[in-house]
């Protein structure tokens, strides 16, 4: 078995925001204080008041 260094604690930059719906770190939307990650994002936007326009 190798080596297993845990993730360090993080103060700022991308790694500090997380999704509040799913808790994962990546691809994080944090205008209008939403913090949501992408995919939850496209699954309630349309909750939140978010129209699509094409």
């Amino acid at each position: 078995m190798g080596k297993f260094k845990p993730p360090t604690e993080r103060k700022y930059g991308r790694g500090v925001q997380y999704c509040r719906r799913c808790g994962s770190t990546d691809s994080v939307i944090q205008k209008y204080g939403i913090y949501l990650c992408r995919q939850c994002f496209r699954e309630v936007s349309s909750d939140l008041g978010f129209k699509k326009y094409w």
